[in-house]
């Protein structure tokens, strides 16, 4: 399994309030299997998740958001946590990140509130 993705890249967009293990445990199977992950977001150095009722863990961010190019990228993960979620969904450059993976047809894979 360590090589069905290898050369793969896969985004991860999420902002502060992702649940904690919707964005770490997918990216372990993901990199696990030899993709390419890069977390994603409007803001930049770290995010901090969010663990049923507190703050959790923090990751760092790969790159911003801002300067992300879909077209880098071959599949999109999306992370839950309503908190991220909602935030999410209110920021364009997010919105349109996702519609650009939608209009090629490249996998989206979106967990609980990402739906």
């Amino acid at each position: 399994m360590a090589d069905k993705l290898k050369g793969k890249r896969v985004a991860i967009l999420a902002t502060e309030g992702f649940e904690g293990v919707e964005l770490t445990e997918p990216r372990r199977a993901l990199d696990a299997a030899g993709a390419e992950t890069k977390v994603l977001s409007p803001k930049t150095g770290e995010i901090k998740a969010w663990e049923h009722d507190h703050w959790g863990d923090k990751v760092r961010v790969d790159e911003s958001l801002s300067k992300a190019n879909p077209d880098d990228f071959d599949a999109l993960l999306l992370p839950g946590g309503v908190l991220n979620a909602d935030k999410i969904r209110e920021e364009p450059a997010a919105v349109e990140f996702v519609r650009k993976f939608a209009a090629e047809g490249k996998p989206i894979a979106a967990s609980c509130h990402a739906h």
